[in-house]
């Protein structure tokens, strides 16, 4: 299918990274474009500039689908949106920058690579480019991760695209010819509306299958993705577990990643970031890799070298005999139970923007291994009342400041609570921008305030201490298969 743009009316709502690549884009390709934004920036007035017609409204007007054939959204534009709503209603074709990318590729665009899921997406992606640079392949990782797909450098073979539900839903044509679900859990509620909009969005990684000419991949340890990846999934999906060696999945046996005919990848402790779930996202990675013809040697070298994000599972330091671990990109109870699992005690930094999701399950499962808990941001007082239900007695410190010490007073709370040997980790199973610009941000100050942590003076009548926990510059290790 292809699209024409020269001459044709499109609005774009937004002028983040995404909004503002895509007006460009348009404008390159001879698109009559009007971009709208609620503030004006920079970002409008070089639009502007381009040729782009700029409307600056607090709220904007549906008046300005007159005439207009295309919206272009940005991803954070919800289907509620009075504009994208009316817009829809009145047969506008609505998508996002994706999509757009899509439907601008060429004859010489590399290959798309997708996969979302509710947590690992940047972690598999990262691992997935590893792999098929390992491969001797021109390739990177796009989408969601920050580059927007408007914007791709010539010369690519394949590429790995991060996709959000957010994206998904905003899309209509554009199917991956391999792409992979790895997980679904409650998120994004307040966008979607309901779970059932939301995984109906992620299933959309399934589009090409579902049409019979794309493999459809899926976690076969998710109940839910497993169900959907066997009604929905296409001829031949592909499956990956790590609790074993099904018929025709990616799976782990004797402690090493094997695919479907059982060759062995990579032993599991060498998986980086440690933990069961990231076990997951490299067998994911994998059967990507293998569906666009990636040799087994190559699975391994790129994930044998593959450097980890930022945030996610990240050991800081050791004070005192207790490490501090960042793993702020649990922007989810899901992610969050996913480290959390991960350490036998542990002091949780949680809180944050839950994002109309609920916290009691996650509570309960973990309340077990929790020494103490500091809770900071927004929607903390709805964790609190799921600590006192489930872990009844446990030490709860309550940050209400919301300035920049706030995580220096979160990191030295959650020191007194800790004892050699315990882990903190900043796991906050909640969105950050009600105090941060990003998860990222907020990772970071933790780090800062854990590097202000000065280890206790010995006593003159205190023997040797190295075996009372880890050493200073040991981070902690949990195992591949989530076992404390």
């Amino acid at each position: 299918m292809s699209f024409e743009y020269d001459g044709v009316p499109v609005l774009v709502m937004g002028t983040g990274m995404a909004g503002a690549a895509s007006a460009r884009a348009l404008l390159r390709h001879g698109a009559h474009v009007t971009v709208v934004d609620r503030k004006d920036g920079p970002a409008l007035q070089e639009l502007a500039a381009a040729g782009a017609k700029v409307v600056v409204a607090a709220q904007p007007p549906t008046a300005l689908l007159d005439g207009v054939r295309h919206l272009v959204v940005s991803p954070g534009v919800p289907p509620h949106d009075a504009v994208a709503a009316a817009a829809v209603a009145d047969g506008v074709d609505v998508y996002s920058e994706p999509e757009l990318a899509w439907r601008l590729r060429g004859p010489d665009a590399p290959t798309w690579l997708g996969l979302t899921g509710t947590n690992g997406k940047t972690t598999t992606v990262t691992m997935l480019a590893s792999i098929l640079r390992a491969a001797g392949l021109k390739t990177g990782a796009f989408g969601n991760i920050g580059v927007p797909l408007v914007d791709l450098p010539a010369g690519l073979d394949v590429i790995a695209v991060e996709l959000s539900s957010f994206q998904l839903h905003w899309s209509s044509t554009l199917a991956v010819p391999a792409g992979a679900l790895l997980n679904l859990a409650d998120d994004h509620l307040e966008w979607h509306g309901d779970f059932a909009a939301y995984a109906s969005a992620k299933e959309a990684v399934w589009r090409a299958g579902r049409a019979g000419h794309g493999r459809s991949i899926g976690n076969l340890d998710d109940p839910i993705v497993a169900a959907a990846l066997a009604r929905a999934g296409g001829p031949d999906p592909i499956g990956f577990t790590v609790e074993g060696t099904p018929a025709g999945a990616f799976g782990l046996a004797d402690g090493w990643l094997v695919t479907p005919d059982g060759t062995q990848i990579i032993e599991a402790d060498r998986i980086r970031p440690a933990g069961v779930h990231n076990v997951a996202n490299a067998l994911a990675a994998c059967a990507l890799a293998t569906a666009y013809g990636v040799a087994v040697a190559s699975l391994r070298d790129g994930l044998a070298g593959y450097e980890p994000e930022p945030h996610r599972n990240a050991y800081v330091a050791t004070v005192d005999g207790v490490s501090y671990v960042d793993d702020s990109k649990a922007t989810n109870p899901h992610a969050a139970a996913a480290s959390l699992s991960a350490y036998p005690r542990i002091v949780w930094v949680a809180g944050g923007q839950l994002k109309g999701v609920d916290i009691d399950d996650l509570v309960r499962s973990v309340a077990g291994r929790l020494a103490g808990a500091v809770l900071l941001g927004v929607d903390r007082a709805q964790i609190a009342a799921a600590l006192a239900r489930h872990a009844p007695g446990l030490p709860v410190v309550d940050v209400a400041r919301t300035d920049d010490g706030a995580m220096g007073e979160v990191v030295a709370a959650a020191a007194g609570l800790a004892q050699p040997g315990d882990t903190v980790l900043l796991a906050p199973a909640a969105a950050s921008k009600d105090m941060y610009h990003g998860y990222d941000e907020r990772g970071d100050a933790f780090a800062a305030a854990v590097r202000t942590l000065r280890p206790a003076a010995p006593t003159e009548d205190t023997g040797p201490t190295a075996d009372t926990g880890p050493a200073a510059d040991t981070a902690p290790t949990p195992d591949a298969t989530g076992a404390p």
